[in-house]
């Protein structure tokens, strides 16, 4: 397997059991074990502190749906210019959705997509969030209650965004690259 990053870190020898199982299971539902992982396996620590803060915001209990949050991964992505989350996330809004042009549309501009008002105000709120988070004012808080949001789905909007903004640019500074299966998905 090539490095998935530009950095030479290799991966514990050997991954404890654990994580090898996790690997297991992600080449049984997935197909590969996304490089995301595999760079972070040279730390089995951080590896499961980002994958633990992951799957919280990715997978647990929200009033967001996960094609919600994926449409949030991608159009921070965007902003980001984060190759690595654009065509990782930009595939999993294809494959969520059912809607190929979905998924094109957030990777290139947002705007142009078919989106609901409930859609528009959250990712109008990840980019600013994004963009100028300074600027951040309870009039951007409102517009997301307005459109029915609920203050622990607008935590989850922001805790989103932030994870991304995050994971855009460790991305972007070690040059991750996405697994080449995600480029064929949901097409």
């Amino acid at each position: 397997m090539e490095n998935p990053t530009a950095l030479d870190l290799p991966p514990a020898s050997p991954l404890p059991e654990g994580t090898a199982k996790f690997f297991s299971i992600c080449e049984e539902k997935l197909g590969m074990v996304p490089n995301v992982l595999r760079a972070y396996s040279h730390n089995i620590e951080k590896l499961n502190a980002f994958s633990a803060m992951y799957n919280d915001l990715m997978l647990g209990e929200s009033g967001l749906s996960k094609l919600e949050r994926e449409m949030i991964a991608v159009v921070v992505s965007a902003e980001n210019r984060c190759f690595y989350c654009l065509v990782a996330h930009g595939a999993a809004v294809r494959e969520l959705s059912g809607k190929p042009e979905l998924g094109e549309a957030l990777v290139m501009n947002y705007r142009v997509a078919k989106l609901s008002p409930r859609e528009r105000a959250m990712l109008d709120f990840a980019v600013k969030m994004t963009v100028n988070s300074r600027e951040m004012e309870e009039s951007d808080r409102q517009d997301l209650r307005n459109t029915g949001f609920s203050e622990a789905d607008i935590w989850d909007i922001a805790a989103v965004a932030g994870f991304f903004n995050m994971t855009n640019k460790m991305a972007s500074a070690v040059d991750m690259r996405p697994n080449p299966e995600y480029h064929a998905q949901a097409r």
